[in-house]
């Protein structure tokens, strides 16, 4: 029997990996995130279980080496939560969730564009309240407009898709630029020009040293005035302090997240009767023009469902010497840009 301790555990993990899971495997769930504090939990298993927010940095894989565990499986596909390279040196093979559903985090950066652009969530709170007025609700039709696509993995190769359905002009940047997207039309270019010509720009890139902070001060200066910025991949694409100010100065005009660069201490948790102590987050909320969900992009019952059955499949090829999925420090390099 392999033995698991699943970290982070929400609901709706426990239900999805109770459904899917397969003989074999021994779960054991907690709530607590993976910290310097909870790793000492992890004693007498044989693999922890992770997620986007929890800590898998050397101090946290020094305590899992020492209690013996092999494995540190990732139910998502980013990994900028874990040291790659250090996990390997303790001999701690990493494995992750390629895709889940590329298509959830695709359709939820078109709907942040539809609901900001048409501000639903206004209008659905001025009719509750028996105000049926238009001011304030003008939109722009998004047919024509240009399009700016930074990262054209398989989430950015379908929201491309999604966009060409209405009629737009498609930019892209990537290191490795897509053949399938060029004969289908999409344009890559450079940042600048992209910056530059834009009128909506949706991030879909990892987050790697040299995409921290992609979204600042001197790439908003070069965009034009009224530009929506969609980000649905990592907060820490996108310095907040910055847009801030872009939109204070008016360049910026929508601005729709799915994550935050201090989500950490936020997201997937029940603060409403607390007082948030990020400044930064509180002051975000203020503009109209802003509209943030919490890190919900990839949250269909497929998404889970193929979370759960993948990180499983996952565990089972590990202990039965045919390791899949795994991220090697090799990784890294394919990773280190877009």
């Amino acid at each position: 029997m392999t033995n698991i301790a699943v970290f982070s555990s929400k609901k709706w993990v426990t239900d999805s990996f109770g459904k899917n899971l397969p003989e074999g495997i021994n779960v054991k769930f907690f709530e607590a995130r993976l910290s310097r504090e909870t790793a000492a939990l992890s004693d007498g298993y044989d693999g922890v279980c992770v997620f986007v927010n929890d800590d898998v940095s050397k101090d946290v894989l020094d305590i899992l080496a020492a209690k013996g565990i092999g494995l540190v499986a990732l139910r998502c596909a980013g990994f900028n939560n874990v040291d790659i390279e250090y996990a390997a040196k303790k001999g701690i093979t990493v494995v992750r969730v390629p895709a889940y559903s590329p298509f959830a985090v695709a359709e939820h950066a078109l709907g942040l564009i539809l609901a900001l652009n048409r501000k639903y969530y206004r209008a659905y709170n001025r009719v509750r309240d028996g105000n049926f007025s238009l001011d304030g609700l003008l939109g722009f039709d998004i047919h024509g407009k240009t399009v700016g696509i930074i990262g054209t993995g398989k989430i950015g190769q379908i929201f491309a898709g999604l966009m060409a359905g209405f009629g737009c002009r498609l930019l892209a940047y990537d290191k490795f630029p897509s053949k399938e997207l060029e004969a289908r039309g999409v344009e890559y270019v450079d940042l600048e020009t992209l910056y530059k010509e834009s009128d909506i720009i949706s991030l879909h890139c990892p987050l790697t040293h040299e995409t921290y902070h992609l979204i600042n001060t001197y790439a908003i200066r070069t965009m034009k005035e009224g530009i929506m910025i969609i980000n649905t991949s990592r907060g820490p694409l996108i310095d907040s302090d910055a847009v801030i100010w872009g939109m204070k100065e008016g360049i910026i005009g929508y601005l729709g997240l799915d994550v935050y660069e201090e989500e950490g201490d936020l997201f997937f948790e029940d603060l409403s009767d607390q007082v948030i102590q990020d400044d930064t987050f509180v002051r975000l909320e203020t503009f109209p023009n802003v509209l943030i969900t919490a890190h919900q992009a990839f949250f269909t019952k497929e998404a889970v469902d193929n979370i759960a059955a993948t990180t499983f499949e996952n565990i089972q090829a590990f202990f039965n010497g045919t390791p899949r999925n795994v991220v090697e420090p090799s990784t890294l390099i394919r990773k280190s840009g877009i």
